[in-house]
């Protein structure tokens, strides 16, 4: 469900970072395109580690929106209409804007484990991969590093969506691939140990046929592998064939823990079924949680709204709440 946005502007002080990167670049320095993983750490180790939590025991729920982490709103909507809080609260950040550190820290202090989707725009991922973005990266990580909480990270979603600017359409699989461990990298030097790192490709269906392995990273640059797929009216049907085929298309190069990092099922007269399809395959597929798109949006690629809301009806609201509750979805990570 991601599309295209502007990249934001540095803060101050990332870009007095870039100036200094670029005099250090000039005399042959770190900055000049050397490997990430020669720079210096200069931010203290982040206090929080987030090791004991890469293998929840029990599947989680979450919701995701366009808003920032301090428009707490949808939260408080969610928890009132499905009759439980959610656990991840995942939300869109453009490719240099700051971390929001407040309110990343309200969502900890809240129970809610924060995701926070990096999205390039229109930012090449060669450039990042290249270096020439290492200053905005520093000053990310050093900033997330300083938080004191875990933030579950995903950088360039859907890379595998020829709808993206950083699609097949606009990047090879190599490209993704350097960028993704350009920043990977750049977060270790700094020694950033409370992010999880979140790879989370669109689910392989008539629009994204795009092979998946060559875009993986490896499974020490993963955590977690997110999917992203819904039940609309092109492919989602039912969980054996929107999400299952590329569940074991991953299988194929990865073991680690998926967690549907975005879905939602669109409001027609299947969506009762849908939602209890969805919960009964994600609970059989053992994936550690799904995250809810909780909103009315276009489909992509067209100007069709579809309302993905679980109150969009009377049956669809009463089968997320029992299917979610069924299927055991419900999992505080602040109590391990």
């Amino acid at each position: 469900m991601m599309t295209t946005r502007r990249r934001g502007r540095l803060s101050a002080a990332a870009a007095l970072m870039a100036a200094v990167a670029f005099l250090v670049g000039a005399c042959g320095g770190a900055g000049s395109g050397s490997s990430a993983a020669a720079v210096t750490a200069t931010a203290p180790a982040a206090r929080f580690k987030v090791s004991s939590m890469l293998k929840p025991s029990s599947p989680a729920l979450g919701v995701i929106d366009d808003k920032t982490p301090w428009q707490y709103g949808i939260v408080t909507k969610f928890t009132k209409e499905a009759g439980r809080a959610p656990d991840i609260r995942e939300y869109y950040s453009n490719w240099g804007d700051d971390f929001d550190t407040e309110g990343n820290a309200f969502l900890w202090q809240h129970s809610r484990l924060p995701m926070m989707a990096l999205v390039p725009s229109d930012t090449p991922l060669a450039d990042i991969a290249a270096g020439r973005d290492d200053a905005y990266v520093r000053h990310l990580a050093n900033q997330i590093a300083a938080y004191d909480g875990p933030l579950a990270l995903s950088f360039a979603g859907e890379m595998n969506g020829p709808w993206n600017s950083w699609g097949p359409e606009h990047a090879k699989p190599a490209a993704f691939v350097a960028a993704w461990k350009r920043v990977h990298d750049i977060f270790t030097a700094q020694g950033v140990t409370n992010v999880i790192w979140v790879w989370t490709p669109h689910v392989v269906d008539s629009g994204t046929t795009a092979k998946l392995r060559p875009y993986y990273p490896g499974d020490s640059y993963v955590d977690w592998v997110g999917l992203i797929g819904y039940y609309g009216p092109l492919d989602g049907v039912a969980f054996s064939s929107l999400f299952t085929p590329t569940l074991r298309q991953i299988s194929d190069f990865s073991s680690k823990p998926v967690l549907i990092a975005e879905t939602g099922v669109a409001q027609n007269k299947s969506k009762e079924a849908h939602i209890r399809d969805l919960f009964q395959g994600a609970a059989k597929a053992g994936v550690i949680g799904i995250v809810w798109y909780d909103q009315r949006k276009d489909w992509p690629g067209s100007k069709q709204l579809m309302d993905w809301r679980i109150s969009s009806s009377v049956g669809a609201l009463a089968a997320f709440k029992v299917e979610s509750s069924r299927s055991g979805f419900g999992h505080s990570f602040k109590d391990g």
